[in-house]
């Protein structure tokens, strides 16, 4: 690339976008010391006073060192700000019972309604949540949305075609004569490419056994982001093209020895769609030799396979094929730190050194890649003085996608003309132009509001949440028509965007996530104890909980208590065999009914089962943290000290529940145990991969449990069929899942958009039969109208 590291043009533009960023933030920093020094100016005043009540008291003495002093959490106890929707009379009874949650001494019954009186006035009244409540921070682009913004951007500005039902690759077969050249004689739709044409041809009466060639055209669907290994077996001649029109990922034109498979990596980002070209031949392998008229037709077969990440290989199947032909996307490579993921949920909250040259090293990438593509970027036949226009132009368009909204005239000025002006060679001008504009704030930041920009921030929020991607053509000019101005507008284009791969991708992820199996690739079980688990084991059951999810997620009502209460299991043969159910041992996957006193959803999805266990034991804790956490969103201190369980060897009397129960049972555990064991007990019918029993060291097995809610009614269940009917109608699971979407799509505190945000959320949650699309739809649709004029910094945020 021609062009210096830092061009001293750049470095003043984006100088002066950062310092004023800088200033912007530095002011709202500011305010929110301002805010807290009068904070805390003031309240010592008021906590001296002689007139202090009793209830004050006692929140300072017993509940302070939990909650903070002021109710916004503390580090060692619990990190977010005391929020319920509770009466007084709730939290006395919550009170009376449970706190302090370190103590045997439990508030009594007049303490309780007294400490309960002023948290409720002094933390939970509308102007007190008001004053507490978060704000938007103002985020940066993350690591994913910054590689699918630039994938997005190149995309876009080579008219993609949309992603249909017509699924396979187109095949082209033909003919080849004597002199060499083919001539087609059938096209189809291939659903896949997996053939064994032994000695004949595709088309015995029009093609000759002995030479023949097949060009399958089209695209490949990445359902996830990351590695995917593409794998050609066949022992004839071949090019694979992926992503990429002119270098083919693997070429084996011209053969030499007995190889048959050959293998090639590429990274992709999930929910995209890239070109892929197979070509096959068997010219000048077998073909037709004047001294040998009678020799023996040596066969054909082909199969193009990969290996998605964490998974075994297959063959690449219908439903991740279409026929028709996508642009190339950029998939960038340069190495970024990883983002902020402190909350659980990726954030674009942290600016570093790090960050900042990562950027830099991407936005020279991306420079890099329209060079050697820029004549067909800027359509023009040659980059000469008299092109220069169709070259500006590209640059203009280019600018308005990567900052998701019109050009001003300044921003023209500096971005587009400023470049050119300064250098007659085209290409340097466009390489400092590309660096210019994804090193701007505009580029990178999200909800910098320009002029007339409302419907655009709009347009981008609403993208960002369903996609994590920019907004598209059609939603950029539903903006630019005000057609993004009411609720029924932005609805319209969110049910658009639900059909789109990209939605089913970030669902999908975010799924995965939630049940932590984003962690759980990995899956390894003690040889001894279960020699049938292996590798092969492992990757069936994850491709079978995410058949299970994609069907409900596609579903009609897309029922959010189905994940507790289907019946539903997909089973092949080998997982058949291997959890009691009758299959061929060769069965493909396929949807089982099965016994809901034996399975139900995902709480006993083999699965989840065996990721959330030991190498040999099931493990009550984990399973009990999974719910407590991330089902019924209750908040957990880490242990006190480091936690290892008590292998089963060192009380081999014991079962697992009685292990369990005999290592939690001091007071510096039962505060937090007392939740997760009883919730971890009812799945103990479940063993360390996920296969149901009846005895536990020769015990039978006890999956009684219950739950104390946050009112503090209690709620006892037995076994997994009863713990799943009472998830799947409690309020707190519904709530907990409003938030977790709510925080994993739009990545801003959910109390950012109002008190009542939540609670209308999951009302409405409710009246639309717990429907998640229709749910993702409604979050994407508020988080897009939201008012950004009171956006804030993290900093700020956290100083207030």
């Amino acid at each position: 690339m021609n062009i210096q590291r830092r061009p001293s043009l750049l470095g003043v533009r984006v100088a002066w976008e950062f310092r004023a960023i800088a200033i912007a933030r530095a002011g709202r920093m500011i305010l929110a010391l301002t805010f807290c020094a009068i904070s805390s100016s003031t309240l010592p005043r008021s906590l001296a006073a002689a007139d202090q009540t009793a209830g004050e008291q006692i929140y300072r003495e017993r509940c302070s060192v939990c909650h903070g002093q002021h109710g916004e959490g503390a580090a060692d106890g619990y990190p977010e700000p005391i929020s319920s929707g509770r009466s007084v009379a709730q939290l006395t009874a919550l009170i009376a019972k449970t706190m302090p949650q370190d103590s045997q001494e439990k508030c009594p019954g007049p303490d309780a309604e007294a400490v309960a009186a002023y948290i409720h006035e002094t933390f939970l009244s509308d102007a007190n949540q008001g004053r507490r409540s978060p704000r938007v921070e103002l985020t940066r682009l993350t690591v994913n949305q910054y590689r699918h913004t630039i994938a997005e951007l190149l995309a876009s500005l080579r008219h993609p075609a949309r992603w249909n039902d017509n699924r396979g690759l187109l095949g082209n077969y033909n003919s080849i004569d004597e002199k060499g050249d083919g001539k087609r004689v059938l096209e189809r739709l291939d659903p896949q490419i997996k053939f064994a044409f032994g000695q004949t041809s595709p088309v015995p009466d029009k093609m000759d056994p002995k030479v023949f060639s097949i060009s399958w055209v089209g695209s490949v669907l990445a359902p996830e982001t990351g590695e995917y290994e593409f794998i050609v077996r066949t022992e004839n001649s071949f090019r694979l093209y992926i992503n990429d029109r002119l270098r083919p990922r693997i070429d084996a034109w011209i053969k030499s020895g007995d190889e048959k498979e050959y293998r090639a990596t590429v990274r992709l980002l999930g929910g995209r769609v890239y070109p892929l070209t197979l070509h096959f031949t068997k010219q000048g392998q077998g073909g037709k030799k004047p001294d040998q008229p009678n020799a023996p037709i040596p066969p054909a077969s082909i199969e193009l396979a990969w290996k998605m990440p964490g998974r075994l290989e297959e063959t690449i199947p219908q439903s991740r094929l279409s026929a028709i032909e996508m642009p190339e996307t950029l998939v960038v490579e340069a190495a970024f730190p990883p983002d902020d993921r402190s909350t659980g949920f990726e954030r674009g909250t942290s600016i570093t050194k790090e960050w900042d040259q990562a950027t830099t090293d991407a936005a020279i990438e991306v420079a890099d890649y329209i060079r050697g593509r820029l004549r067909d970027f800027a359509a023009v036949p040659e980059l000469s003085a008299e092109h220069a226009p169709g070259v500006r132009e590209f640059c203009a368009r280019f600018a308005e996608r990567a900052f998701r909204r019109p050009l001003t005239p300044q921003q023209r000025a500096v971005y587009v003309d400023a470049p050119f002006a300064s250098t007659p060679d085209l290409e340097t001008a466009v390489d400092r132009f590309v660096l210019m504009v994804l090193k701007s704030p505009w580029f990178l930041y999200h909800e910098i509001k320009g002029e007339k920009a409302k419907e655009f921030n709009t347009a981008s929020r609403l993208a960002f949440v369903l996609w994590d991607a920019p907004p598209d053509a059609e939603l950029l000019a539903a903006a630019a028509t005000g057609k993004l101005a009411t609720p029924e507008d932005v609805s319209a284009q969110a049910r658009r965007m639900l059909s789109d791969p990209r939605f089913d991708a970030k669902l999908r992820e975010f799924f995965l996530h939630w049940m932590k199996l984003d962690q759980a690739r990995g899956l390894n079980k003690n040889a001894a104890s279960f020699p049938e688990f292996d590798a092969a084991v492992a990757a069936d059951l994850r491709t079978s909980l995410e058949l299970f999810l994609e069907e409900l997620i596609h579903s009609d009502g897309a029922d959010f208590r189905q994940l507790f209460l289907s019946d539903v299991l997909y089973l092949n043969g080998r997982l058949a065999r291997l959890y009691g159910v009758e299959l061929p041992t060769d069965a493909p996957f396929q949807k089982i009914s099965v016994n809901a006193n034996d399975r139900v959803g995902i709480l006993s999805h083999p699965y989840l089962m065996a990721t959330f266990a030991d190498t040999t034991s099931s493990s009550p804790i984990r399973r009990g943290v999974f719910l407590a956490r991330g089902v019924l969103g209750r908040t957990l201190r880490p242990p006190p000290d480091a936690f290892v369980p008590l292998p089963p060897a060192l009380h081999p009397d014991l079962n697992t529940r009685e292990r369990v129960a005999l290592q939690t049972k001091a007071d510096a555990c039962i505060s937090c145990h007392g939740l997760i064991n009883p919730l971890g007990f009812a799945l103990e019918r479940y063993d360390a991969i996920g296969r149901i029993r009846t005895e536990d060291n020769h015990r039978p097995i006890d999956a009684s449990g219950f739950y104390r809610s946050r009112a503090g009614d209690e709620v006892r269940f037995n076994g997994a069929r009863e713990l799943a009917a009472f998830l799947a109608g409690s309020e707190e699971t519904h709530a907990a899942f409003v938030e977790k979407l709510f925080y994993y799509s739009v990545q801003q505190p959910i109390r950012a958009f109002g008190p009542k945000t939540h609670e209308d959320l999951r009302e409405s949650f409710v009246r639309q039969n717990f429907n998640i699309r229709k749910l993702l739809e409604e979050i994407a649709t508020r988080a897009a109208l939201a008012d950004h004029d009171q956006e804030t910094s993290s900093s700020s945020a956290k100083g207030t």
